[in-house]
């Protein structure tokens, strides 16, 4: 894996035209009712084997082995339990937060799965390989194209119902409808699958542009990629918590700053430096896209230039439909921000127009 690293460090320079790798962490446990829903939405926890492959165009290596990757299936009781589910959303995190970022549940207001559950959608929030539940002993045995691929097989086991709930002999439901909701890089995972395999009904992707980093946010990408070529297999996202919190907030409230800052973990060092690549293949797999894409972005957010999201909105030329929609005074942290309940109404009536 070292030769792997020298060559990455070769990528590091164009880090400064790149957008950051946002999302990583621990993820929250329990398969009680969700936060703040009533006895009508439940949480579940539910378990995928996964092979740890790469089928995508994205030029990076993994171990080829079979994972355990965990999430929880947040919705109604009726979809939850049932024997079929009409749609399911698959959250996906990225480099510097993790699946607590759409299930904060001690944070009832900014339960992003939770209040979409209330509003009649049901969400898988997935643990990617190498982050909370879904741990991996060596963090370059991984790469984001794997990444890519293990979320296909994700989406593919919810249509056929190959999944099961974590401690538990009750059926899962099979899935008629998936879409793909991605924050940051967990944005770029979610490009790269729905561009490679077709097999997906949406994407709803945040904070995201496949270029022009602000200078903060290459500055970070570097910091964290240089850790990693210091022979480590995991390394954190931005340095102290008070430079992680001025770097994904604007206005969220104190508690949930802190929340964040506590749960944020190392990501693992393969899908750290497999970020560049993977930048430079979604300026072309954006092409690929068909199904209908919604990109949201925060008027404020200190990582993706505001000159980017035009040209990111018409890379997808092959796209269906293409909407982009700014929450006006919101951070990178989208489903945290004093905000959340806009960026939770402006997706929900997005979801209303898709199958």
């Amino acid at each position: 894996m070292r030769s792997a690293r020298l060559a990455t460090a070769g990528l590091l320079a164009a880090l400064t035209t790149l957008v950051p790798a946002l999302t990583t962490g621990t993820a929250a446990g329990g398969a009680q009712a969700a936060s703040g829903g009533g006895a009508d939405v439940v949480s579940r926890d539910v378990a995928f084997s996964l092979v740890n492959a790469n089928s995508t165009a994205d030029a990076c290596s993994s171990d080829g082995r079979t994972y355990r990757v965990r999430g929880q299936l947040v919705g109604p009781r009726r979809e939850v339990l049932g024997a079929n589910a009409d749609r399911v959303d698959v959250l996906v995190h990225g480099l510097g937060t993790g699946s607590w970022l759409w299930h904060l549940r001690e944070q009832p207001a900014y339960d992003y799965a939770a209040a979409l559950a209330r509003a009649g959608e049901t969400s898988l929030v997935l643990d990617r390989l190498g982050y909370g539940a879904s741990p991996i002993p060596g963090g370059n045995d991984t790469c984001l194209g794997a990444q890519a691929d293990m979320l296909h097989q994700v989406v593919q086991h919810l249509h056929s119902g190959l999944y099961r709930f974590a401690g538990s002999g009750h059926a899962v439901p099979s899935v008629h409808h998936v879409v793909l909701q991605g924050h940051a890089a967990g944005a770029a995972i979610a490009q790269l699958e729905a561009a490679t395999y077709d097999d997906v009904d949406g994407l709803v992707l945040m904070s995201w542009t496949d270029g022009r980093a602000t200078r903060p946010a290459a500055d970070a990408a570097r910091q964290q990629s240089r850790r990693c070529l210091g022979d480590r297999d995991f390394a954190r996202y931005a340095g102290s918590d008070r430079d992680y919190r001025a770097l994904l907030f604007r206005t969220a409230p104190a508690g949930v700053q802190r929340a964040a800052a506590d749960r944020r973990g190392p990501a693992p060092c393969g899908d750290v430096l497999s970020l560049a690549p993977t930048i430079a293949t979604g300026r072309t797999s954006a092409r690929d896209v068909e199904a209908p894409v919604l990109l949201v972005f925060g008027s404020r957010d200190r990582l993706n230039r505001a000159d980017a999201e035009r040209q990111q909105e018409q890379s997808y030329s092959s796209s269906v439909r293409v909407r982009r929609t700014t929450v006006s005074g919101a951070g990178n942290a989208l489903p945290l921000e004093r905000s959340a309940a806009t960026t939770r109404a402006r997706v929900l009536r997005w979801l209303a127009t898709v199958a």
